[in-house]
C-alpha cells in the first residue's frame, strides 16, 4: 500500500494496491506494519459503519475531546464521498485548515485522520456505505461537532445548504470561533 502524506502532514491518505484477475481483485485494507513505517501507530479499538441513502448527505464534522478523543481511518465500501479533516488543534500552524478528499469504494483509498481534527463527509452518490476504524470507544460525554459549514473554514462543500442532509446535531453545532480550546 502507499501511504501519501496531503496538506497537512498528519492526515495521510493510503491507496492500498489491488491484484486482479478474471475473478475481481483482492486487496489488504489494513497492515500494522505498512501504517507503522508511515508512522501511523495507533491501536484501532472499534470498528464503525454508516449507510447514507441520499446523495448530499453530510455527517460531520465530528470529533471526541480527551481522554477519548479518536483518530479514525476511513474508507468507502460502496459509492464515494468527500471526506474532510478540519485541524482543530489550538496553537498548530494549520488550525483551522482542512483537508478534502474524494474517497469511493472504485479504487480504495482511505484516509488516515489523527487525533485533533474534526471529521465530516458528504455523499456524492447515492447508497453510499462508509467504514472506519478508531482507536477510542465511542463516548457520548466526550463526543463534540463542528459547523459543517462554517465560512471561516470555507469548505467547498458540493451540495448547497438548502440541499444538504443533515443531523439536528450537525445543523445545531458551533462555528470554530466559538468552539474555544479542545485539543
Amino acid at each position: 500500500m502507499d501511504l501519501i502524506e496531503t496538506e497537512i502532514p498528519e492526515v495521510k491518505r493510503i491507496v492500498p494496491k489491488r491484484l486482479g484477475d478474471a475473478r475481481g481483485w483482492f486487496s489488504e485494507t489494513f497492515r500494522v506494519d505498512a501504517m507503522g513505517r508511515a508512522g501511523i501507530t495507533n491501536t484501532f479499538l472499534q470498528d464503525n459503519q454508516s449507510f447514507s441513502a441520499p446523495q448530499g448527505t453530510i455527517r460531520g464534522l465530528h470529533f471526541q475531546i480527551a481522554p477519548q478523543a479518536q483518530a479514525k481511518l476511513i474508507r468507502v465500501l460502496q459509492g464515494a464521498i468527500l471526506d474532510v479533516a478540519v485541524d482543530i488543534r489550538s496553537g498548530s500552524p494549520t488550525y483551522g485548515k482542512y483537508v478534502a478528499v474524494t474517497l469511493d469504494a472504485e479504487t480504495g483509498t482511505q484516509l488516515f485522520i489523527p487525533h485533533g481534527f474534526a471529521h465530516g463527509f458528504c455523499t456524492l452518490t447515492p447508497d453510499v456505505m462508509v467504514a472506519y476504524k478508531v482507536d477510542a470507544y465511542y463516548s457520548p460525554e466526550h463526543d463534540r461537532a463542528l459547523a459543517w459549514n462554517d465560512p471561516e473554514i470555507g469548505i467547498p462543500w458540493p451540495v448547497s445548504g438548502e440541499a444538504a442532509i443533515l443531523s439536528d446535531k450537525d445543523r445545531r453545532a458551533p462555528r470554530l470561533g466559538d468552539l474555544g480550546p479542545v485539543f
